[in-house]
């Protein structure tokens, strides 16, 4: 098997030779810049520069050669863009480690902390001295009447939000006739470079992008006190992201084998909602959007979604999902075991194969080896497993225990 063969018999529950492994193949399953920086010393690469694709997690893009010596599987559609050095900019990391962004992030040192601006100079986030990583401070609706607003400018507003108007590669071309050509090149060009199965970013957040805008706290009060201005809200997102989803998948359908979703919609100890409101506020819409991204293109169907959310997975298959990450098996409600065998025969758990939250962080090398071992035995009975990390490995990991975790699924 190649490495999209193997990607895609595991998410259809049909015999892999191996198990399918993803690093870096999605913003959720990655490495921050400085353990990058100390694992790429640590396995003698001198080569090459550090590239942070992903500025307000300080993600960085993770080489062909360490992606083979890891035997990684998956990659992200973004790697087809900013390919010319002139791309890409000089900066500095939290710990002093030279690195590169993209051109078109505009960062601004103040008094030793950074700030991320948008086009027009508007503070988006911020980067205390110190800290690893962009702290999303600008919410552009939060002072407005939530529930008389008519969301006529909810498309503007997305430009002045760190989640949203921050592209990653790929994410920062214009949705117009040449954004899509320079799209469409882009993915062919990776598609024909790679046997890799591609993870294609779409994001299509129902429930974070209007906490992104109106302030996580409000919106969640909103959610109790204001339906109808919900529903009206959530009305008026399906449709700019059902006009986005078909320009974008007319461009690079053809060229991806997964199509990645977004919404955390779990917290540590279980759902941010009842199922009442995620069937009433969310599902109709996230059913319509993966129908006719079906429709639209040969793809898997993917949701990133953190936390505690086995109450909501059945729903969330019988909308549409056909895999979901990062599988936070901390949480209320993860236990692996119990994901298996309720839900294992009708979706693909992508994650779960190693706990960042305690083990990776904390335990010795072969703590951290047993532990995967121990995960990846339940995870793949009966495949429909890709195995990542739960979510991406942070700043302060030990190169050894990053290693111990690949060579634990590799044996």
């Amino acid at each position: 098997m190649n490495s999209r063969e193997r990607v895609l018999a595991a998410i259809n529950h049909d015999p892999v030779d191996r198990i399918p492994i993803d690093f870096g193949g999605h913003r959720s399953s990655g490495i921050m810049a400085m353990a990058y920086a100390r694992l790429k010393k640590y396995l003698g690469i001198s080569s090459g520069d550090i590239y942070v694709y992903d500025m307000p997690q300080q993600l960085a893009i993770v080489e062909p050669e360490i992606m083979e010596l890891l035997g990684v599987d998956v990659i992200e559609m973004g790697r087809g863009f900013l390919l010319d050095d002139a791309a890409w900019k000089e900066w500095i990391l939290p710990d002093g480690t030279p690195c590169k962004i993209p051109q078109y992030i505009n960062v601004e040192e103040r008094s030793g902390d950074w700030y991320l601006l948008a086009d027009d100079g508007r503070v988006l986030a911020v980067q205390k001295k110190g800290t690893p990583f962009m702290e999303h401070i600008h919410f552009p609706m939060a002072d407005r009447d939530f529930e008389h607003d008519d969301f006529s400018d909810l498309a503007e507003q997305f430009k002045y939000s760190m989640w949203t108007g921050v592209a990653t590669p790929g994410g920062h071309l214009a949705l117009n006739e040449d954004g899509l050509m320079k799209l469409t090149t882009g993915a062919e060009k990776l598609r024909e470079s790679t046997d890799k199965a591609i993870v294609g970013l779409f994001g299509g957040n129902m429930f974070e992008i209007p906490q992104y805008l109106y302030r996580m706290d409000n919106y969640l009060t909103y959610m109790g006190l204001y339906p109808e201005a919900i529903l009206r809200l959530s009305e008026k997102l399906y449709e700019l992201h059902l006009n986005n989803l078909e320009k974008w998948l007319g461009a690079v359908g053809d060229y991806i084998d997964v199509i990645l979703f977004g919404d955390d919609f779990g917290t540590q100890t279980g759902p941010f909602m009842s199922t009442e409101m995620y069937r009433e506020y969310y599902k109709p819409y996230q059913q319509k959007l993966w129908k006719r991204t079906k429709e639209l293109a040969d793809v898997k169907i993917m949701l990133h979604s953190c936390g505690g959310i086995e109450p909501l997975l059945d729903d969330l298959i019988d909308a549409g999902l056909e895999a979901v990450n990062p599988v936070q098996i901390s949480c209320n409600g993860m236990d692996p075991k119990l994901l298996k065998e309720k839900y294992g025969s009708r979706m693909c758990f992508w994650g779960g194969g190693c706990d960042t939250r305690d083990i990776l962080p904390h335990q010795s090398p072969e703590e951290v080896g047993r532990h995967v071992r121990k995960q990846v035995e339940i995870m793949q009975k009966g495949s429909g497993f890709v195995f990542q990390q739960v979510h991406n490995i942070m700043a302060d990991i030990r190169p050894e225990n990053i290693m111990a975790l690949f060579k634990a699924v590799n044996q």
